[in-house]
């Protein structure tokens, strides 16, 4: 078990990391014109809009409380909040934005596996990513009841302490999480796995964000046909 532990929290994540990043380089340089979202939405209007909207807000705001909550030392947090109160915070908002994102991506499975056209024109890999991120945010959801068990915020510390000893390239991170709950331990397994899975997937679009049109000085101009 010690050495599964130090495998998959102490190898695993540099490994998923380096295909992450080798992967979306080399798809970018060799085969760009795949590097696209593939909306369906010309196919099918039903659904897609509260789906994607719920997804899209819930995911993303996921995403920014895990990084901020993972990857800011104690140190320049705990004279704003202690840890047990960020811990309590983190699963307050992690409930809420989880929520959001769990009905939109319900939505969006059910979209993408029972309407015809949509299914017809699916890739494998498209089905496969979805339902893959959908049982993370059943996972994610599920480490709120043991997080409450343990409300002295000892557990975010300790898988705090292990992204920050990977992202500084310390050694001993996998010690951090070897007695934490197999729930904790499946999300971050499987959270790596997402990243190795990312250049072979729409989800490099992720990369292409259009933020340069958040300040861009003029305007597009659609005018109907008459």
């Amino acid at each position: 078990m010690t050495y599964l532990n130090d495998f998959f929290f102490g190898i695993y994540p540099y490994i998923a990391i380096v295909v992450m990043v080798g992967g979306s380089i080399l798809r970018y340089d060799q085969d760009p014109y795949t590097w696209k979202a593939s909306s369906s939405q010309l196919l099918s209007r039903r659904g897609v809009r509260v789906g994607s909207n719920l997804f899209h807000v819930g995911i993303l705001l996921l995403f920014m409380g895990h990084f901020v909550g993972l990857l800011t030392p104690e140190a320049l947090y705990e004279w704003v909040i202690t840890p047990a109160a960020k811990q309590k915070l983190a699963m307050i908002a992690g409930g809420i934005f989880g929520t959001l994102c769990f009905i939109g991506m319900t939505i969006l499975i059910i979209r993408r596996l029972f309407d015809p056209r949509i299914r017809a024109t699916s890739r494998p890999a498209d089905i496969l990513i979805l339902l893959i991120l959908y049982v993370q945010l059943i996972l994610g959801l599920g480490t709120i009841p043991f997080s409450a068990e343990h409300a002295d915020g000892s557990s975010m510390i300790a898988l705090a302490e292990w992204a920050q000893h990977i992202v500084t390239f310390r050694s001993g991170a996998a010690a951090y999480v070897l007695h934490e709950p197999v729930v904790f331990k499946l999300h971050i397994v499987l959270g790596l796995t997402i990243f190795l899975l990312f250049p072979f997937t729409r989800l490099v679009h992720i990369l292409s964000a259009p933020v340069k049109y958040l300040f861009r000085s003029g305007y597009q101009i659609v005018r109907r046909r008459a």
